[in-house]
């Protein structure tokens, strides 16, 4: 159960000088100085440093239980991934250039051992919050705003306008494969996507059926399979697909771990990729290449939108009000070996 009243460390501090004359001495409001005093969001970096060597040279000492330095927070659901780790890769190069450290939180791995997770967090007092993990709700965003820490998420799966968000163009993802996949000559284009409530998901669909609207090619619902982001989803699903009396010459899917599960389906239906069936994901995970054949698939820039996330919760933590809600990426797609015209008959 969540305490909506977790209340913030009470902490006592010792100096040669007062709170008043710290902030005096660096031209701020005392409310500032407390906030640096209390590892506070609401402090713009230069702030902040001008503020702590004031008060270290004054006398002050973080008492014991206080994190050293100020800190971003990651919230993930699972580290052990490409992804996370590309995320974190561009949170810390902007952290680094501030002075911040960057901790992170395995919502899963804690769920797993009946552990709460946001309370250690409030605790914890971040400059910021970036959400990569799919069960961030409105009730948590409520929590981390009560307590003065801005929150940014990347790709949330719902609504949580007007929640700052960073993701990449999904539907023009989408589009561009779809669109290589025409090209190719392919016309019965089979589609298994992630979740339907996820955003992400359905701009991907709806980037699909544009490429099949521009090239006045029927959308065929019956080619359309709905699931999880997983390498075991991907292998039924496109199962399903395959054994239809009428089977795709092609399959689009909603991540490379879907795609890699329909690889397997062609392998148990007895199909060769591309020659007799064309793949193509969505992410560019590393596993791509090393698949046989490599994966055509669409690259998602996870680095910088780790990056793009942590440089706009630290402008929020500092004050400032973003000028866009949704922040997107481009995407680019990669053509491997996984994509080639359709059989002849």
């Amino acid at each position: 159960m969540i305490d909506r009243h977790l209340p913030a460390p009470r902490v006592r501090w010792r100096g040669d000088l007062s709170v008043a004359k710290i902030a005096q001495l660096a031209g701020v409001s005392q409310p500032t100085v407390s906030k640096v005093l209390n590892g506070r969001a609401g402090v713009g970096e230069s702030t902040r440093r001008r503020v702590e060597d004031l008060l270290r040279e004054h006398g002050y000492r973080r008492p014991a239980g206080m994190p050293a330095t100020a800190g971003l927070e990651v919230l993930f659901s699972g580290m052990l991934s490409y992804i996370a780790v590309a995320v974190m890769g561009g949170i810390e190069d902007v952290a680094a250039a501030r002075d911040l450290t960057v901790g992170f939180t395995d919502i899963k791995r804690r769920a797993a051992a009946g552990q709460s997770w946001i309370e250690p967090l409030l605790l914890r007092r971040p400059v910021g919050v970036v959400a990569a993990f799919a069960g961030f709700t409105a009730e948590h965003l409520e929590l981390l705003d009560g307590n003065g820490i801005p929150v940014v998420t990347l790709d949330p799966i719902g609504d949580l306008h007007p929640t700052p968000s960073v993701g990449s163009n999904n539907w023009s993802g989408a589009l561009a494969a779809t669109r290589h996949l025409l090209g190719l000559g392919h016309r019965r284009i089979g589609v298994i996507t992630g979740p339907v409530k996820d955003l992400a998901a359905r701009a991907r669909l709806d980037g699909f059926r544009a490429g099949l609207d521009a090239a006045d090619v029927p959308f065929d619902e019956q080619l359309r399979r709905s699931g999880v982001l997983t390498f075991e989803d991907g292998r039924d699903l496109g199962l399903e697909l395959l054994r239809r009396a009428d089977p795709p010459t092609a399959v689009v899917c909603g991540n490379d771990l879907q795609a890699l599960g329909v690889y397997e389906a062609a392998r148990i239906s007895g199909l060769r990729i591309p020659g007799d069936l064309s793949v193509v994901g969505f992410d560019d995970i590393e596993h791509c290449n090393w698949a046989g054949p490599p994966l055509t698939t669409v690259r998602q820039p996870f680095a910088e939108m780790g990056a793009a996330a942590a440089r706009l919760v630290l402008d929020l933590a500092a004050g400032e009000r973003p000028g866009q809600s949704r922040m997107e990426l481009s995407t680019a797609l990669v053509v491997r070996g996984s994509t080639a015209p359709p059989p002849t008959s």
